[in-house]
């Protein structure tokens, strides 16, 4: 019989609170099999780890169950204790009763039952344990990041400085992202072209980087250490290795009608572009959709001014297969559509903007060369109403129920810059609330308030309408308890920020897991913010959630050591809790195969021994490197042929007869 240990822990009171633990350790000592239970306040401090290895020796204990919180976050640690004593780590298992019962439960009768409950399903399950051994991998010395804002530089900096190879996979024509947009950067005002642009060129010319501009992933295979990707390089239809970026071919396209993406519709661009200035590569893009040679057969005008023949027509997407130990999520965000909030206007007045246009009209490489005018009249406004919370801490569909974080403190910084450079113009904030958490934001804050005189008014907005030239913008006044109506010249709205839109697509071709919002999870938000829940990916930026440069910056190099972390083992220990098949009752369906999202089972023809007789089949095999124990294709075999080690259907079975 098997000698099983357990041990309950009360995680200071945040089980013990609720959860009877000396009842629950008293109660499962009689059960066949146990040969020990005790109770401690930390099972998985020093001295916890130690009672357990002592308790392993004394007692020669066979089997380990430990009562506490998530295996999540301490079945390695006690794994660990237990491989320490000389016991095989997978002969340990974990009873889950702070988040499954101190945590959900008021009552203490009830917790405690439960907890009981657990503890015995627990024992069943460890009774059938199997020792196992963790496989071998070896780790491809390379890393993939996905987007190349500051968060995606950033990484591929830190990772390439430490002398791996980086590939930075970027969907727009030029590096850079959101950053590239802005005019300046709270809460030290300096330019924002001016720090980014460094980064840039330092990514682009450094030995170790490689940037795939206007490329998608189009794929992603294999697990960590071994991850093979296929990107898709778009055809930009102009050869980056011939054009010099003169721009001719821009000046001189006769198709000047296509909104620019850069500067968020305000101005239009030629067919044939390059998105800004300090763009890299400084090479341009044809926008088919736009060209007349590739709407209309017509045209070609840019071929014949290009003084270095570097126009393509004829080119093609390309496809670049690639293998990283690696990969970095750093995808950013986008404003959410404004367009659903009819009361504000937005879709109908020119002169109600959103925060990132007002970032564009402000910035001298902008669509009015940083002059404030409204886009109506191309007038100067002599009063603006800047409004707060746009879908932000908004629980409707429309809207989002997050806090987006920036918003606050880069509309003090639009109405500091405004009253710095337009001191007579009028300027009014209205806010839910102000959130300044970071270093220098609160004084920022006030610096707007207390010595450029904007005015902030702690209430809603609930309608913006046009009244003549003018807006009128009906709001309520919390501290006075009154309705208000302003006029303005012109509204600038702070749009929460949402995920990229592909955000869900890459989720499912990584296996990565997000959240209702589509914000990519981390492994556990205290202790492994910046890891995915699965192995290999890891989570630069905004993709995360919402956060401004400084803090993007942190989580960027807080990544990148993750990564390096990862590529210094020539070795990985892979998990043994895989699935395997039982050749003697598989029928070959495959319905295994079909559902694994890992691809990790395929098929062929093998002679079983049938009741005495060979027989040739189509049989499942399992890649027990690709293979990362979720289960599924054990749900999917309709033979029952498919199991998990570690997780078999008769140690499941255990569990669920020993609670009922």
């Amino acid at each position: 019989m098997q000698k099983i240990g357990v041990f309950v822990c009360w995680c200071g009171s945040n089980i013990a609170a609720t959860v009877d633990v000396a009842r629950v350790a008293e109660s499962v000592k009689n059960i066949p099999g146990v040969a020990f239970a005790a109770d401690y306040r930390y099972m998985c401090s020093e001295g916890g780890q130690e009672l357990m290895q002592q308790a392993i020796k004394d007692y020669g204990l066979s089997r380990v169950v430990v009562c506490s919180c998530s295996p999540r976050m301490h079945e390695a640690t006690f794994r660990k204790a237990a491989q320490a004593a000389g016991l095989n780590p997978y002969l340990v298992e974990i009873a889950n009763i702070r988040e499954h019962c101190s945590w959900v439960h008021k009552d203490r009768e009830v917790a405690t039952a439960k907890a009981i409950a657990l503890a015995k399903a627990a024992i069943a399950k460890v009774k059938l344990n199997t020792p196992l051994a963790a496989g071998q991998s070896t780790v491809v010395k390379r890393a993939l990041v996905i987007g190349g804002g500051i968060a995606g530089l950033q990484t591929a900096l830190d990772i390439a400085e430490a002398g791996y190879k980086v590939d930075i996979v970027e969907k727009t024509p030029s590096i850079g992202g959101r950053m590239s947009q802005l005019d300046k950067t709270f809460p030290t005002l300096d330019c924002s072209a001016c720090i980014l642009t460094p980064k840039m060129v330092e990514a682009a010319t450094h030995e170790n980087i490689t940037i795939y501009t206007y490329s998608e992933i189009e794929k992603v295979s294999g697990y960590v250490g071994q991850f093979e990707a296929v990107i898709r390089k778009k055809a930009r239809s102009v050869s980056v290795d011939r054009c010099s970026g003169c721009g001719i071919c821009s000046e001189k396209c006769p198709s000047k009608k296509a909104a620019s993406e850069f500067d968020q519709g305000l101005r239009q661009r030629s067919a044939i572009y390059i998105p800004f200035a300090q763009a890299i590569p400084n090479v341009p893009v044809i926008d088919r959709e736009h060209c007349l040679k590739f709407q209309t057969g017509k045209c070609g005008i840019c071929a014949k001014v290009c003084p270095a023949g570097a126009i393509e027509y004829e080119q093609a997407d390309e496809l670049v297969t690639q293998k990283y130990g690696a990969i970095v999520l750093a995808t950013g965000f986008e404003p959410i559509d404004l367009t659903k909030f009819g009361e504000f206007n937005y879709s109908r007045c020119p002169d109600v903007i959103t925060s990132l246009e007002f970032e564009r009209l402000t910035n001298a490489a902008g669509p009015t060369q940083g002059h404030l005018e409204r886009l109506s009249d191309g007038r100067q406004p002599r009063s603006i109403v800047f409004v707060s919370c746009v879908g932000s801490r908004d629980t409707t569909e429309r809207g989002k129920s997050y806090c987006s974080k920036i918003c606050c403190m880069y509309t003090a910084k639009h109405a500091m810059l405004v009253k710095e450079k337009y001191p007579d113009i009028a300027v009014q904030v209205f806010y839910i609330d102000v959130r300044t958490p970071g270093k220098g934001f609160d004084e920022f804050y006030r610096r707007a308030v207390e010595e450029y005189g904007v005015r902030y008014t702690k209430g809603m907005v609930g309608k913006i309408t046009e009244e003549g030239d003018h807006l009128l913008v009906h709001a309520s006044d919390i501290a006075s308890g009154s309705q208000m109506k302003v006029t303005a010249d012109m509204v600038v709205l702070a749009a929460a920020i949402k995920p990229a839109a592909d955000a869900r697509k890459l989720a499912t071709m990584l296996t990565a897991s997000i959240d209702n919002n589509d914000f990519f999870t981390e492994a556990h938000p205290k202790l492994r913010p910046v890891e995915s829940p699965t192995a290999g990916i890891f989570l630069s930026g905004v993709c995360q959630g919402p956060k401004d440069i400084p803090e993007t910056v942190a989580q960027a190099g807080a990544a990148a050591v993750k990564v390096l972390g990862l590529l210094s083992k020539d070795q990985l220990l892979t998990n043994p809790c895989v699935a395997h098949v039982n050749e003697q009752i598989c029928s070959g369906c495959l319905a295994c195969e079909k559902v694994c999202p890992y691809g990790a089972i395929s098929a062929e023809y093998k002679l079983v021994n049938v009741k005495g007789l060979k027989e040739r089949r189509l049989i499942a095999q399992v890649n027990e490197a690709l293979c990362q124990g979720c289960g599924a294709c054990t749900v999917a075999c309709p033979s029952g042929a498919m199991d998990l080690k570690g997780f078999s259907n008769k140690q499941i079975m255990a569990e669920v007869d020993a609670i009922c």
